[in-house]
């Protein structure tokens, strides 16, 4: 996506100076290369090189002064901006009105899409560490709720223990409190409930049909959701009369939605005798208490249906900016436009036409609109015979909403027709060959930055939600380890310690002291689990951080090579060298534009060292001041490790050594 709006903003820049090369300036075809390296390196010599090229174009060659946008473009990207209201300036002393309006407009045009892809680096940088936010502070919101409740509890039992006393309730409370915390961990995600209702109704025969819309984690309504799927799906197995079933969530507003439907009910009265029936339990009070609504009935195509609705608690969506520049500098484009074609009809009383192409323009730009492009194509055209040369720069208006509506396959013949239509216009109008040309390619330039505008703003939104769904995620997967660690890891341990309990309680003193003794024991290792269900304390693998970098990178479209030869590390240095890998996989996502990244391992004479190189090297500047490269340094120093940096040839490379079975000392 990143390299896509990358070729946008080119085919933009590419188009914008093929009107001055037509017009006679053969300077103009280096502007666009100019611009895009300075979009991707912001070096002053550049901005100064452009300002040569452009300026020698309009005082040497006799080129519109149009054509300076392209400096005013650069300008506004740097701290400097103001100097950009001085080429302004110039252009007004060296040209007419008509071509000043062109320079301004094609300065916002460079500063928006330079921007929109800057912010697109961003979002798409900021995708990971979002992530490993989102799971950092579930598990720290984790590992207070069990410290609060179980942590208290276990000291409690070891209290009991120490004092010959076996607290056999505290012991059954806390293992049903660990069952009940894995359930809720796992329930308030509706997606592994909607998997198990899958496979359960596969396994009675039943043809399932789901159809996930919306987005986790849902919180406390995830969980009295899942109760609800759990116990429609129940039914349905117990009553053995479906053969169909439709799973469908949807997110309406700030509501989420479940609806569970199945042929099962075959007569009214049978739909109504399970509407009338407790299957659900408490369950419509719950929702009814948590704001929501539950009901079953008979749908109109006779089946049997279980619907649940409940409130969301989310924060509200404020407008992206990414939109709001996009549009804000297409309703400029247009108003421009607008105003060149007013300037050359010599009239404003087609003012109030135009201003309707851009309202519509404005509001129905983004999606196909049959009835909206319709009209814009009958005020596009419409007009013409009237108004003559002056409206022939308003076909452009029309490519840009085609571009975005249609696939390329359709959208390619359509732009071409309408590039066509105003070169035959042109013609029919008696204008000039070079003119004629001028009109036809500023018809597909103004459609390409329509569709620059608003196709970078989309990618930019798409990503956002690709980055939020990444976090949602990673929330999801650290309930889920730590439903699974609670089941697996401490649910264990507790089910022995009020085993202990229970048998302490009926046994003479000096055997129950033995049990007793078993149960400190065992609250000890309990309390330890505990730790690793809150995610402290657990060893990496640097085996396996490799394979998961290759997973993201590779998502990302950064090609990877992996080459691992280390044997297995001491835990301290296994897991350190995995916290270096993260970091750097960061990096590379954060601060580089990489197409490859290689990853490699190698043990040498009780050494392992980790190499990780790219290719995306966008300065020569070192990064002296970064946060993470300097944790980095100081946990490799612990342990008697070293971390280097280096660049060479637009590659980076970052290579940590440590001892294989290096420690900290206590």
């Amino acid at each position: 996506m990143h390299k896509r709006a990358k070729l946008i903003a080119v085919v933009v820049f590419a188009a914008f100076a093929s009107v001055y090369v037509v017009a006679g300036s053969p300077l103009a075809l280096a502007l666009p290369v100019l611009q895009v390296a300075f979009v991707r390196w912001r070096r002053w010599w550049l901005v100064a090189l452009q300002a040569a090229l452009a300026y020698g174009s309009v005082l040497l060659l006799g080129s519109s002064v149009g054509i300076l946008g392209f400096v005013g473009g650069s300008l506004l990207l740097t701290p400097l901006w103001p100097l950009a209201l001085a080429v302004v300036a110039s252009a007004a002393l060296l040209g007419p009105l008509d071509p000043v309006i062109s320079m301004v407009l094609i300065s916002l045009v460079v500063y928006g899409l330079t921007t929109m892809i800057d912010r697109i680096e961003e979002v798409n940088a900021a995708r990971l560490s979002l992530a490993m936010t989102a799971a950092a502070e579930e598990r720290l919101r984790i590992a207070a709720e069990l410290s609060t409740g179980l942590g208290r509890a276990l000291a409690t039992i070891a209290a009991g223990a120490r004092t010959g006393t076996p607290d056999v309730e505290t012991a059954r409370r806390s293992l049903a409190d660990a069952r009940a915390a894995a359930a809720s961990y796992r329930a308030m995600s509706l997606a592994p409930e909607i998997s198990t209702a899958k496979a359960m109704l596969t396994a009675a025969g039943v043809t399932v049909d789901v159809r996930v819309g919306h987005a986790e984690p849902l919180g406390p309504a995830g969980a009295l959701l899942a109760a609800v799927l759990r116990e429609a799906v129940t039914e349905i197995v117990r009553r053995r009369t479906a053969t169909t079933c439709l799973i469908e969530t949807s997110t309406e507003g700030s509501a989420v939605r479940l609806r569970v439907s199945n042929d099962g009910a075959r007569t009214a009265d049978d739909g109504a005798r399970t509407a009338d029936d407790e299957s659900l339990g408490d369950l419509p009070a719950q929702a009814e208490a948590a704001g929501g609504t539950l009901t079953v009935g008979l749908a109109g195509d006779a089946s049997m249906t279980v619907e649940a609705t409940l409130p969301l608690t989310r924060p509200p969506v404020r407008p992206a900016h990414d939109g709001m520049l996009s549009m804000a500098l297409l309703a400029a484009v247009l108003v421009g436009f607008s105003a060149k074609a007013l300037l050359l009809a010599g009239s404003l009383w087609p003012a109030a036409l135009l201003a309707v192409i851009v309202l519509m323009q404005l509001r129905s730009v983004e999606g196909r609109h049959p009835v909206a492009l319709s009209i814009m194509a009958v005020l596009t055209f419409a007009p013409i015979p009237l108004f003559g040369q002056a409206w022939l720069g308003v076909t452009g208006f029309l490519a840009g909403p085609i571009l975005l509506a249609f696939s390329w396959g359709v959208a390619v013949p359509l732009v071409a027709a309408i590039v066509a239509v105003a070169a035959v216009a042109g013609a029919l109008l008696g204008l000039p060959i070079p003119l004629t040309v001028n009109y036809a390619i500023s018809t597909l330039v103004s459609g390409l930055v329509v569709y620059g505008l608003l196709k970078l703003a989309q990618f930019a939104r798409e990503l956002r939600e690709s980055r939020d769904g990444l976090a949602r995620a990673a929330v999801i997967e650290e309930r889920l380890r730590a439903a699974r660690d609670l089941h697996d890891l401490l649910g264990h341990t507790l089910a022995a310690i009020l085993l202990k309990c229970e048998l302490a309680r009926r046994l003479d003193v000096e055997r129950a002291r033995e049990e007793l003794d078993d149960v400190l024991t065992m609250t000890e290792r309990a309390m330890e689990d505990l730790r690793t269900v809150s995610g402290e304390h657990r060893r990496l693998s640097l085996t396996a951080e490799a394979e998961a970098a290759r997973s993201l990178l590779t998502a990302a479209g950064i090609e990877v090579v992996l080459g691992l030869d280390h044997s297995t590390l001491g835990r301290d240095a296994d897991t350190t060298l995995g916290i270096v890998l993260r970091e750097a996989v960061t990096n590379v996502l954060r601060h580089s534009s990489a197409g490859r990244c290689v990853i490699t391992t190698a043990v040498r004479d009780g050494t392992a060292r980790l190499s990780v190189r790219n290719d995306g090297v966008r300065t020569t500047q070192g990064r002296r001041g970064s946060a993470g490269i300097g944790n980095l340094s100081t946990r490799l120093a612990a342990l008697d490790g070293r971390l280097a940096v280096s660049r060479e040839d637009g590659w980076f490379e970052l290579t940590a050594t440590v001892p294989t079975h290096a420690w900290v000392p206590a």
